[in-house]
């Protein structure tokens, strides 16, 4: 569930459906990359110094007024506290409302594949060396994730990313964070083929 190489351009590359963990110091760039297109990428975030406060969904929505988030925005802590800062951004269609898929995602929305752990189950996994248990991950940031929403019915559909080869989206630590990130495993997300994402960490 954790399969990771280094790369020339110093990225480090996710294998397909699977996840990792790192640390990242506050005021470190963190950049997300689709190396080949249309694959989604699920982010969690926690404080480093206190694994209680987490990525917030809703409080971000709360203070950014919309739910699409891109360039200039900042993911909240359910402390009401930036936790990243989206400071360049290729793509501009993300998605902040979906849960990481699961192996009951795979029970309940694709019954005739073979079932698989999902990135909730990459996430855990990734998240146990830092002690962080599953009841605790939150509804990650689902970086390149394509959930067109009807304005009057309020129904999500989940297209194909629309990224192309080489989009990224780059956020800024505002503060001290231990960070997850997947490989989504969940063929509608990604357009029916998984594929690698990549991340690079450097300093501003």
């Amino acid at each position: 569930m954790e399969d990771c190489r280094n790369c020339n351009d110093g990225s480090i590359e996710i294998a397909p459906r699977t996840g990792t963990s790192f640390l990242l110091k506050k005021g470190q760039r963190l950049s997300i990359i689709d190396p080949q297109g249309k694959q989604v990428s699920d982010v969690a975030a926690y404080n480093a110094n206190d694994i209680r406060e987490t990525l917030s969904n809703g409080r971000t929505f709360d203070y950014a007024g919309k739910i699409y988030l891109t360039t200039g925005d900042q993911l909240y802590s359910n402390r009401s506290n930036p936790l990243l800062s989206i400071v360049e951004d290729t793509v501009g269609r993300h998605d902040f409302i979906m849960t990481p898929c699961s192996k009951d995602t795979f029970r309940l929305r694709y019954p005739d594949q073979e079932p698989h752990h999902g990135c909730f189950g990459n996430l855990a996994y990734a998240l146990q060396r830092h002690g962080i248990a599953e009841d605790n991950i939150p509804s990650p940031f689902n970086c390149f994730m394509n959930v067109p929403i009807d304005g009057e019915t309020g129904k999500l559909t989940i297209k194909a990313p629309i990224t192309k080869a080489g989009d990224h989206i780059d956020f800024r630590a505002e503060m001290d964070l231990i960070v997850a990130v997947t490989a989504c495993s969940a063929p509608r997300s990604n357009d029916g083929v998984m594929k690698p994402i990549r991340y690079r960490v450097t300093d501003m």
